[in-house]
């Protein structure tokens, strides 16, 4: 082994050696390099053009020609320094991307096995059966992090069959929505120690604590909040906002403050969820939130529609206009699509999050994300009957709705196996056409038809048409459903028509035939 070392050494001087002499024959028989236009220049035009180093008579002046040998060496031992540094970077380079190559299909072939693993597994066992469970069940909530992080190339693969399937089929899967894909539920918290009751109900209809792990985010620094979430140990992860300091803010705004630091809080929490334990999805829901016992169940099957389309930006599990009297309790599966972005216990992929994060509001966020700057003309889902329900009627917001609205929503109470269902139907392409032609062949009627028993018979649709901002409101009061517009857009609307039922019958409320576009300037 040495005299291999040894002779290397060797040849590798001996190599150096002959490149400095050819390089100072080659130098000593160069021209001189001067100056263009001046005595010595090697260029034509030179005073004494190849001429520079000789003394008087002609003669050579030695002293001369070494000290501009020596300058000329100098020089191209420079120039082959930087050769040499970048030929050391760019073999880096090669070195990084050769390395990456090898893990792509080293992380393909792993993939392959694990699908195929995966497929001949049998079904997981009841909630019940703890005593069944895999011993290599997560039982700490930071190793649940990284088995999550560790799952997300197989569920980045996973995602891309699943569109290629839907491309293909024009229909997701409905038997087998996702299985596999971790959905972490990320809990808004600040100084509510009623987070209890939102954590209570999470983990009593969570399916898998593997599968859904619940992240807890909070803000705010209140003691005795943090204790009620700490008191839940492994079944939850606990992590605190750092920044908990006054946000300087216009006078005018100073009322505001607490908008200003939810904003905040959100931005910190959505990045620690998708950069830090490296997540694909996230379900957010509040601390004033209780969940349906489907939520896990809704959430699951629209992970493939959401990834599928789009034209979907969100699926929420709220219904703005979900009070007992406007939805059907016996069409608790029914699904739409809105322009309204709902927000309230709601979805969002990671390839969202990267076009919101650079430009995230530093207050009102839910109100800029239904501008249409972000909105872009995409829409979400919504439930006829919601899978969430606010019991805070304290917050930022004071109460705002709460009296009026938020506290007669129905919570939905039966078990809907939408991951058995097809639910294909919500796909733009699918269902734009059907949803127009249903909603515009509805009979057109007064308010005071509704309002007069027996005047109309069936159970609908009926049709209302609104024709300007006023008008919808008015109608919307009368009707009994939210009258308020954000960027032009009604809550629960698609393409400006609201559905609901009135006194048992369903109505649609909508503009003439032919919408276009929504008026910002209803707002």
């Amino acid at each position: 082994m040495v005299r291999k070392k040894g002779s290397l050494i060797l040849c590798g001087a001996f190599l150096f050696v002959a490149w400095n002499a050819l390089l100072l024959l080659y130098l000593w028989g160069r021209p001189p390099i001067g100056r263009l236009g001046e005595g010595g220049g090697a260029e034509p035009g030179g005073q004494e053009e190849w001429g520079v180093g000789r003394g008087k008579g002609g003669r050579v002046n030695l002293a001369g020609e070494v000290i501009r040998l020596a300058e000329e060496v100098e020089v191209q031992l420079e120039t082959q320094k930087k050769l040499l540094k970048q030929i050391e970077s760019h073999r880096a380079v090669w070195a990084r991307q050769k390395d990456v190559g090898k893990r792509e299909t080293d992380n393909t072939k792993d993939v392959k096995q694990e699908v195929v693993h995966q497929s001949q597994k049998p079904p997981p066992p009841p909630k019940d059966s703890l005593d069944d469970r895999d011993q290599t069940q997560i039982k700490p909530t930071q190793k649940a992090v990284y088995t999550v992080a560790s799952a997300s190339k197989l569920e980045q693969h996973q995602d891309i069959e699943k569109r290629e399937e839907a491309g293909e089929n024009n229909k997701p899967a409905t038997s087998d929505a996702s299985p596999d894909v971790i959905i972490p539920i990320l809990v808004i918290a600040c100084d509510r120690v009623t987070v209890k009751r939102s954590l209570d109900k999470l983990i009593q209809y969570r399916p898998s604590p593997e599968q859904y792990p619940i992240i807890v985010s909070q803000d705010c620094g209140h003691a005795e909040t943090a204790r009620v979430i700490s008191s839940y140990g492994d079944q939850v992860r606990h992590i605190k906002q750092p920044d908990l300091s006054d946000i300087r803010v216009r006078p005018e705004h100073r009322k505001f403050q607490g908008y200003y630091k939810i904003a905040r809080h959100y931005h910190w929490a959505l990045n620690q969820v998708f950069n830090t334990f490296s997540q694909s999805t996230v379900v957010i829901v509040e601390d004033d939130l209780e969940v349906a016992p489907d939520f896990f169940e809704y959430f699951r099957a629209l992970y493939p529609i959401l990834r599928a389309d789009p034209t979907l930006w969100c699926a929420s599990a709220w219904n703005d206009n979900g009070r007992e009297a406007l939805v059907d309790p016996s069409k608790a599966h029914l699904l739409y699509r809105t322009d309204f972005f709902p927000g309230l216990g709601w979805m969002l992929l990671k390839e969202m999050w990267d076009e919101l994060e650079p430009k995230w509001p530093s207050a009102f966020w839910d109100d800029w994300m239904r501008q249409p700057e972000q909105r872009k003309e995409r829409s979400c889902i919504r439930p006829e009957i919601s899978r969430t329900i606010t019991f805070g009627r304290k917050g930022v917001s004071l109460g705002q709705f709460f009296d009026q609205y938020l506290r007669y929503i129905k919570l939905n109470t039966e078990f809907v196996p939408f991951t058995k269902q097809d639910l294909s139907y919500l796909l733009k392409e699918n269902y734009d056409e059907k949803f127009i032609k249903e909603m515009y062949s509805a009979p057109l009627v007064k308010i005071e038809d509704l309002q007069q028993a027996g005047t109309l018979k069936g159970p609908g649709p009926f049709r209302v048409q609104y024709s300007s901002r006023d008008s919808f409101k008015v109608f919307a009061r009368k009707l009994g459903v939210m009258d308020d517009l954000k960027s032009g857009v009604p809550r629960t609307g698609y393409r400006g028509i609201v559905g609901f039922l009135f006194r048992g019958r369903r109505v649609v409320l909508a503009p003439p035939e032919g919408w276009t576009q929504y008026d910002v300037s209803w707002s």
